[in-house]
């Protein structure tokens, strides 16, 4: 992988270049709220916010969308359509996210959808200083070395620019002049000081070492029916989840008519009806069942299929559930087999 050194002063004029390609989109704060926002320039963004209330898996999979429209006739799939995006200051988390679902979405099945979204997306991503909800320490995921095309990491006076694709090349390539190939041993002291500062800034306490084997034995534990008489339901958790990926689909259909629509929308298992089958039956109807499940999928079943956790550390559960359940208090509450008041 090439490593390439840029002014920081540079940053907008690359910015700018790299409009041709597409839709230049980053986060921006409105009323203390993160999201990512189709921009002009670098002016508009905050890249000192520390996440953004949803994640970028949105541009791949939409929290809704029409798949294909239908008549008496046949149907059309809604294809082509989808804009070229490039994503600018994603974290390293957010990153490991989208590869989780690239692993869902493009591998024993190839989704076309996600497919279309992912190859018109171009991943930019900025380091970050983490805050006393961030967890990436714990599910190894703080530093990126895949999955992005730019990854940008401020040493101050300017950036080390790893480029990871043969898109991010052509990038580069747009405006050469910006970079350097010239490092010395002060850039790889400025990067391993860096490396080191970013690891000390941590001040969640959380510890998701052996949770496999935690959940295997806490399975029938009581913790669950404590949790569930604290827990909504809501589908918070779910919602801002870069790796939650759990959808319904409806037909609309226009009254009077047979022609219609197909959409797909995002659906969670924290949701009683998501259970439901034919017949009216509930294979979750307790909340307790649920709940588990949403965690033992995370931080159990996904272990043992993909050798990691389904959990990025973002730390958007802990700072949008209004019950205080999350990845850190769950799997205390297993270890000590009590729930925090």
């Amino acid at each position: 992988m090439m490593i390439l050194k840029m002014k920081k002063e540079d940053l907008p004029a690359f910015l700018e270049s790299a409009k041709q390609w597409g839709e230049l989109w980053g986060p921006t704060t409105k009323e203390e709220q993160t999201a990512y926002s189709k921009v002009d320039g670098l002016s508009q963004m905050d890249l000192k916010a520390t996440r953004t209330m949803i994640p970028p898996k949105k541009f791949l999979y939409p929290p809704r969308f029409t798949m294909f429209d239908f008549d008496e006739e046949g149907f059309v799939e809604r294809t082509g359509d989808v804009p070229k995006r490039i994503l600018f200051g994603l974290h390293p988390c957010d990153i490991h996210g989208i590869l989780i679902m690239d692993k869902l979405f493009l591998e024993t099945y190839k989704d076309p959808y996600y497919a279309e979204r992912r190859e018109k997306t171009l991943l930019l991503g900025h380091s970050c200083i983490p805050d006393d909800k961030c967890m990436c320490f714990a599910t190894n995921t703080d530093f990126v070395a895949e999955g992005f095309d730019l990854f940008f990491t401020d040493l101050k006076m300017f950036y080390l620019v790893w480029v990871g694709s043969s898109r991010g090349h052509d990038l580069v390539r747009m405006r050469a002049d910006l970079f350097s190939r010239n490092l010395d041993k002060n850039d790889i002291l400025n990067y391993t000081e860096y490396r080191k500062w970013k690891t000390a800034q941590f001040k969640a306490k959380i510890d998701l070492t052996g949770m496999p084997d935690i959940f295997e034995l806490g399975y029938n534990s009581p913790v669950w029916d404590e949790l569930a008489e604290k827990c909504l339901s809501c589908g918070q958790c779910s919602m801002v989840c870069p790796t939650c990926n759990c959808y319904n689909v409806v037909d609309e259909v226009e009254l009077g008519t047979v022609e219609g629509t197909r959409d797909r929308f995002w659906d969670s298992c924290m949701f009683r009806e998501y259970s439901v089958v034919a017949g009216g039956h509930n294979f979750r109807d307790k909340r307790a069942d649920r709940l588990r499940l949403w965690y033992t999928h995370k931080l159990q079943a996904f272990i043992g299929e993909f050798g990691k956790p389904a959990c990025v550390g973002c730390g958007r559960c802990v700072s949008t559930c209004p019950v205080d359940i999350n990845v850190a208090t769950v799997s205390k509450a297993l270890k000590e087999q009590e729930v925090g008041k």
